[in-house]
């Protein structure tokens, strides 16, 4: 799940983004191109009224950008890969270049069995054998 906060304006495309910034994860977590996956992977662009964004300085010109995986879908590599992406991805959706300058990313791990899919607190290895299930379901 992605999470953008930004002050109401600074994206001309929201859809577009929120579609972006998924595929974008999607990709980097390396998942199987499947349903389970495709139809969980998702962005939600919030928009903050003026003033309801400011830094110590008083710039009201950042981008939240937070990203909430299951525990150990990143490793290090992988979390620099999203930062990176997310914040050019972000930036290009703004049409705001310096924006790349002015993005926070924030990645958090769900906690084990923490991962709520269809009204149940799944674990990592229950994650798993649901994708494999599925998998093996559309192979057949």
């Amino acid at each position: 799940m992605i999470d953008v906060y930004a002050t109401a304006g600074t994206f001309a495309d929201r859809r577009q983004l929120a579609l972006d910034l998924a595929t974008a994860v999607k990709a980097i977590e390396e998942v199987p191109d499947i349903p389970m996956f495709r139809k969980n992977t998702a962005a939600f662009v919030h928009e903050l009224p003026e003033g309801a964004l400011c830094n110590v300085d008083g710039d009201t010109d950042h981008v939240r950008v937070q990203v909430l995986t299951n525990a150990g879908a990143l490793d290090r590599d992988k979390q620099m890969a999203v930062v990176s992406q997310l914040t050019e991805i972000v930036s290009a959706a703004a049409g705001d270049p310096g924006l790349s300058e002015r993005t926070w990313v924030l990645l958090t791990e769900a906690t084990p069995g923490g991962w709520g899919l269809w009204g149940h607190a799944h674990t990592n290895d229950e994650i798993v054998a649901a994708a494999r299930a599925e998998i093996g379901a559309l192979r057949a």
